[in-house]
């Protein structure tokens, strides 16, 4: 039974519309950085890349890109290592207790972020540790771990144990067979969930608000104290359009990583 042509028709035009509703936004913000003047006017009078050169200038902006580059790559790290073996063990052994893990591993994702800020920022206090950089990226890695452990326990699920108990059989240890069996089926899923992990830290504020001592800033943080700020503006928008962009290209490689071979050998065909 083949579908109507006018529900093909308003499928397409509520397709584009959801599209504009969430890009064109973002298209505005990008043009901006673009604005000549330091008003945000429209329609844009006359362009320049000025703000650009500005921003990358700008130590403020660079020392809160170094931070956010830093807690990234901390949180992923301390996300891949926590997420990977939370997996391996959900999957791989029975034991008591082994589903309100799963459960409680991946709530922190659903909680507010307002709630895990503030209940990192009391535990913090209350146990002596100084607000910084540590604390950010341990914030950042109670939600970037759901992300590590989703992908991991989905290729577990889709990598069959008979090829792990082959190599147990041929004399390998457990290491040995971690080694050359089980971390290659799930290498790719493990980039494909730092990458994301890496995406999600960098852009996150909420936490890192809470979580962040004296004088660090990362750069949405830097964003948002100088939003406010109109002689800032044209830098705010650069800033917002770094963001962006070192915020995608993780999440394509991501989705390039995870997409099914088949469909990626079709649309290339």
């Amino acid at each position: 039974m083949s579908t109507p042509r006018w529900v093909r028709i308003a499928l397409r035009i509520t397709t584009l519309a959801v599209l504009a509703f969430i890009y064109i936004p973002i298209g505005i913000i990008i043009l901006y950085s673009f604005n000549a003047s330091k008003v945000a006017t429209w329609p844009i009078q006359s362009f320049t890349i000025d703000w650009y050169v500005d921003a990358f200038n700008d130590p403020g902006i660079r020392a809160a890109l170094t931070a956010s580059v830093e807690v990234g790559i901390g949180a992923t790290v301390l996300s891949l290592i926590l997420g990977s073996l939370l997996a391996l063990a959900v999957h791989r052994f029975g034991f008591f207790g082994r589903e309100a893990i799963a459960f409680i591993v991946i709530l922190p994702l659903a909680l507010p972020g307002i709630v895990t800020g503030l209940a990192l920022n009391t535990a913090f206090r209350a146990i002596g540790i100084e607000l910084g950089l540590l604390t950010i990226v341990i914030g950042h890695a109670t939600f970037c771990v759901v992300v590590i452990y989703n992908n991991a326990i989905a290729r577990f699920r889709r990598t069959s144990r008979s090829f792990e108990e082959a190599s147990s059989d041929l004399g390998a240890d457990t290491f040995t067979t971690f080694r050359r069996v089980t971390f290659p089926a799930i290498r790719t899923a493990l980039v494909a969930g730092a990458l994301l992990a890496f995406a999600l830290s960098f852009d996150e504020i909420i936490v890192t608000n809470f979580t962040s001592g004296a004088g660090i800033q990362t750069l949405p943080l830097w964003i948002f104290n100088h939003y406010q700020r109109p002689n800032q503006l044209p830098l705010v928008n650069v800033a917002a359009v770094l963001v962006l962009v070192i915020s995608i290209i993780p999440v394509y490689a991501a989705s390039r990583l995870t997409a099914d071979p088949a469909s990626v050998a079709g649309s290339r065909s």
